[in-house]
């Protein structure tokens, strides 16, 4: 299995675009602009995969007021690594629900909402798991998770998680509500190229950018010859043009040779 881990309080890369590779898996950073005003990063993700089960396990958040609720939650998890990869090579249906199950508990045990009630701030937080060819996602707050792939572009349909703004964890907490509030969900994969694209406001929010615009993400990797240097292009777009938020780019290609569900009639 292959690990990768960071919180924006370890390295800031402010004023440095940076690029990782974690198996098939490219983690893209920015810090944003000094001369924008920015010193801080406050993102943080975590990805694990593992090639020989068929599963990645990628988490991505925006956190404010201070990095220390991304280090939470990344130390939490990263403490349920054990029971979670057990979970993951499981057989479908079973880990996605054994997931669900265990993403909830984690999130609402009372030594971790102590922990949040004693932290600086909140994080929006998204969890994604691929395994085989479907996706399960769990997201409390703003984070993006596109799925692209021709025969959805062609229907005009990208984002695959709703962004919620309001929702975090951490000293604000979607977990201390009388009704918690978060969203989840599964989807099939399509036959062929499925491109799987999660990142932080920043790239979306930059000034005078185009990358809220779902399509401009995906003509950057229909115009160059890697995947590693279409992320590096987002990462210089939004640096030319003089970001200060900071932004975290998760990306990856599943192919799959299953055909997916059509319509009766075809």
């Amino acid at each position: 299995m292959h690990k990768f881990s960071w919180v924006g309080s370890q390295k800031h890369f402010v004023d440095l675009p940076d690029i990782q590779r974690v198996s098939n898996i490219i983690i893209g950073r920015f810090g944003g602009n000094s001369s924008a005003g920015q010193y801080k990063n406050e993102d943080g993700c975590l990805v694990w995969s593992n090639e020989e089960n068929d599963w990645d396990f990628v988490m991505l958040l925006d956190a404010h007021n201070s990095a220390e609720s991304a280090e939470l939650v990344v130390n939490t998890i990263t403490r349920e690594e054990q029971d979670l990869v057990r979970i993951l090579n499981k057989s479908l249906p079973d880990s996605f629900i054994q997931m669900e199950e265990n993403i909830l508990r984690i999130f609402q045990n009372p030594m971790f909402l102590a922990s949040c009630r004693e932290t600086q701030g909140e994080t929006a937080c998204l969890i994604v798991v691929r395994k085989g060819k479907y996706v399960w996602w769990f997201s409390v707050g703003d984070c993006i998770l596109h799925l692209f792939h021709p025969e959805l572009a062609k229907m005009e349909q990208y984002l695959l998680n709703q962004r919620n703004f309001f929702e975090w964890i951490g000293y604000e907490n979607t977990f201390e509500l009388e009704v918690p509030c978060y969203s989840m969900g599964r989807r099939e994969l399509r036959k062929g190229m499925n491109h799987l694209f999660l990142t932080t406001d920043g790239l979306t929010e930059c000034p005078n950018g185009t990358f809220h615009n779902p399509v401009e993400i995906m003509k950057a990797f229909d115009n160059s010859e890697s995947h590693q240097d279409s992320v590096m292009h987002l990462l210089k777009e939004i640096e030319e043009r003089g970001v200060r938020d900071s932004t975290t780019i998760i990306s990856w290609v599943v192919d799959v040779e299953i055909n997916a569900s059509e319509p009766s009639n075809l």
